[in-house]
């Protein structure tokens, strides 16, 4: 091998190995979806709420197979205190669940602890009211851990695997790190965080924005 071929493959390897670590420093992009309050319910709960038989309609196609759906309902507090409009998406779960902000918790003088998604045990208890009846959870209210979906392909890219916990950070005016975030991998899944009201408006962070995994 000549010199001048020796020296293109070293400027080759050179300019990789500079990718690569720019790459590590920059960080994996990740777009942001602001996740509002909603609820999840099983099929017994929406038909006590909405009458024998009812199934959910769907408003809108969400990642991973679910839809937000037409209905909403009233979340109500141990205090009597009551938010409207809370969106139901489907389908239904084999376990009823309801995910606020802190701030709606407060709102709602519940205790809702910071959960993942389907991890409900001792949980905050909440009363939902629809246009045919009422359910009383005496668990099911959580405050959703932030967390980012990701394909197979998204993970291996990011070089994170499911369960992992990083780092997150927001390049804008406020400059926000977001720690504590968990990493989620699905065939089904589309790259996206999701944080909820509270994280988004503190960060001024809009759905459709991106954040960088630092760590």
């Amino acid at each position: 091998m000549d010199n001048s071929n020796v020296a293109l493959i070293t400027k080759m390897v050179l300019e990789a190995i500079e990718k690569q670590k720019a790459s590590a420093e920059n960080g994996y992009l990740v777009p942001v979806g602001v996740s509002a309050r909603h609820i999840h319910l099983t099929q017994e709960h929406v038909e006590a709420l909405f009458g024998e038989g009812y199934q959910l309609t769907k408003k809108k196609e969400l990642m991973g197979g679910q839809y937000a759906s037409n209905e909403t309902v009233t979340i109500v507090g141990l205090k009597l205190r009551a938010i409207e409009n809370v969106r139901i998406l489907g389908p239904v779960r084999s376990k009823s669940q309801v995910e606020v902000s802190a701030t709606d918790a407060i709102r709602l003088g519940v205790k809702a602890p910071i959960r993942e998604s389907g991890n409900t045990a001792g949980s905050a208890a909440v009363a939902v009211v629809g246009p045919k009846g009422v359910i009383y959870l005496n668990e099911g209210c959580i405050i959703a851990k932030r967390h980012i979906h990701m394909a197979p392909k998204d993970a291996m890219a990011a070089g994170v695997h499911d369960g992992d916990i990083v780092s997150v950070k927001a390049d804008n005016e406020r400059g926000t790190v977001f720690n504590h975030v968990q990493i989620r991998v699905d065939d089904s899944f589309t790259l996206e965080m999701h944080i909820d009201t509270d994280e988004a408006n503190a960060s001024k962070i809009a759905t459709g924005d991106t954040v960088r995994i630092i760590c």
